[in-house]
């Protein structure tokens, strides 16, 4: 498949009016001007309304075998271009939601397509290892050359793993033992803990606690499951912990305009957290951490002040609770910045922080006391694929040597400052525009107007992703550019034009 992708890629300047111009293309946008991503298309291009007969067929069968109530779309990915999805229907759509925002560089980017047609990634490709008890030769340089070559402020420790959700379960795996040994003020349990913790007892298995913020997502494993709150539906008829929720502020845009108001009600939700580490630690469930995302995405794009996270970073040392600051989501470089918390401005942000997504696998970066004090104990069968990290390294080149970052933080404003202007123009519709970078949201008068927002805007040849009660979030990767927004707002006008 990589040879016949690097044969299109070659073809591609020569097709593209051809694509354009195709029969039966329902909705052709105007060809974006001058500068192109080299691979791209030129714009979206539809043919069927979306999920066309292919996708409908395919998601029939599909369903004979398991739940497909989530599924959008069948999806072409050998014809998939930088920033645009081509769906088994034939469909081109510029997509502005990225596999939840997960596609770092775009689709077949030709430096990915040219590493994994190399012969000397084939052993990387075909072997997936056992990496805590049988690594490859070259694991820790690749690591070093990947993962460490961006760890955050004052980490010099990764653990891999393979998605968000195991990467934060084991993250708070680790919190909970550095808790302990600091409790008996050394790393040997006793007789006594080593016998209760088989039959799920005190004080093998201790009440410890993580303190999680309403709104937040941080997976669908049982630890996670407690520390989430964003939708009914994750967590609907699943035990969990009794563990403290904070509220997050709530803020009002824009954020010029209300600085006094939100500022008193980023200290009202501080002054909570303190109550709750104190109530849980008076109920004999002391809290062992605290996991907070930098900006609440699944909960709906919620954002704080760096003041707000700073001081909360302050109440963290302060009561003994480690400090897990979840860049699943945020962290690669949505947000102009590869990691979203360092807009807060500090040293010390962080004890551990998670990623996936973007970062292609997952794990965690960590201090050095939460290292695991024995084998064993945070561990799976594959803990991440060497393949992800092969594939990240050569990300993270294509990131520095085209500035993207840059490019992020030029695209973020014109897609904010779109976003400002269709408010304005479309005032009963939309409210509350905001973002950082290009990791950006909008409000919808109601869930059922945003909907048909959302369908009507894929089948004009732009996919978009939902979150929190209302919200439009937009996730682009990062070679998301200007005239792509220019692209994206011409039709999303026309789009909420029909629901004036």
């Amino acid at each position: 498949m990589a040879s016949s992708l690097i044969s299109r890629h070659f073809a591609l300047p020569l097709q593209k009016h051809l694509w354009l111009s195709a029969p039966g293309c329902r909705y052709v946008s105007k060809a974006a001007p001058k500068t192109q991503v080299e691979y791209d298309y030129d714009g979206p291009s539809m043919k069927t309304s979306v999920p066309g007969p292919r996708s409908q067929e395919l998601t029939k069968q599909l369903g004979d075998i398991q739940n497909v109530g989530a599924i959008n779309f069948f999806c072409n990915y050998d014809e998939s271009r930088g920033n645009y999805l081509v769906d088994v229907d034939g469909n081109r759509m510029l997509d502005i939601y990225t596999q939840i925002s997960s596609i770092p560089i775009g689709y077949n980017h030709p430096a990915l397509i040219k590493l994994m047609s190399d012969p000397s990634s084939l052993s990387t490709l075909v072997n997936r290892p056992a990496l805590g008890i049988l690594p490859p030769e070259n694991f820790p340089d690749k690591l070093t050359e990947s993962l460490l070559s961006v760890a955050p402020s004052g980490m010099s420790r990764v653990q891999t793993m393979a998605c968000g959700s195991c990467s934060n379960e084991n993250a708070y795996k680790a919190m909970f033992i550095l808790y302990r040994n600091k409790e008996r003020g050394h790393n040997n349990p006793s007789e006594e803990d080593l016998s209760s913790c088989m039959v799920n007892q005190v004080p093998g298995c201790p009440d410890l606690s993580i303190l999680s913020f309403m709104g937040a997502f941080h997976g669908r494993t049982m630890g996670c499951l407690a520390t989430t709150h964003s939708k009914a539906i994750h967590k609907l008829d699943v035990p969990s912990f009794d563990w403290p929720i904070a509220p997050f502020p709530k803020l009002q845009y824009p954020l010029e305009e209300f600085t006094r108001e939100n500022a008193q009600e980023e200290a009202r939700c501080l002054e909570e957290v303190e109550d709750l580490i104190v109530k849980w630690r008076q109920k004999g469930k002391p809290v062992a951490g605290i996991v907070i995302e930098p900006i609440q995405a699944e909960g709906g794009d919620n954002h704080a002040s760096p003041d707000f996270f700073r001081n909360l970073r302050n109440i963290a040392r302060k009561h003994g609770c480690a400090f897990h600051v979840d860049e699943v989501q945020t962290g690669g470089g949505n947000t102009g910045k590869l990691w979203a918390h360092e807009h807060w401005g500090m040293d010390d942000p962080a004890d551990i922080v998670s990623f996936s997504k973007k970062l292609l696998t997952g794990g965690y970066y960590h201090r050095d006391e939460l290292q695991a004090d024995k084998p064993y104990r945070i561990f799976n069968t594959w803990m991440g694929d060497p393949s992800k990290n092969l594939l990240l390294a050569e990300v993270l080149n294509v990131i520095r040597r085209e500035n993207l970052l840059e490019e992020v933080t030029r695209s973020g404003k014109a897609l904010l400052n779109g976003l400002y202007d269709l408010q304005a123009q479309f005032p009963g519709l939309l409210s509350r525009a905001r973002g950082q970078g290009t990791f950006c949201a909008i409000d919808i008068c109601d869930d059922a107007t945003r909907s048909s927002i959302l369908l009507k805007a894929r089948d004009k040849g732009v996919l978009l992703g939902g979150c929190g009660d209302r919200s439009i979030r937009f996730r682009p990767s990062l070679v998301f550019k200007e005239y792509h927004v220019h692209i994206f707002l011409n039709i999303f006008s026309e789009v909420l034009a029909q629901h004036k």
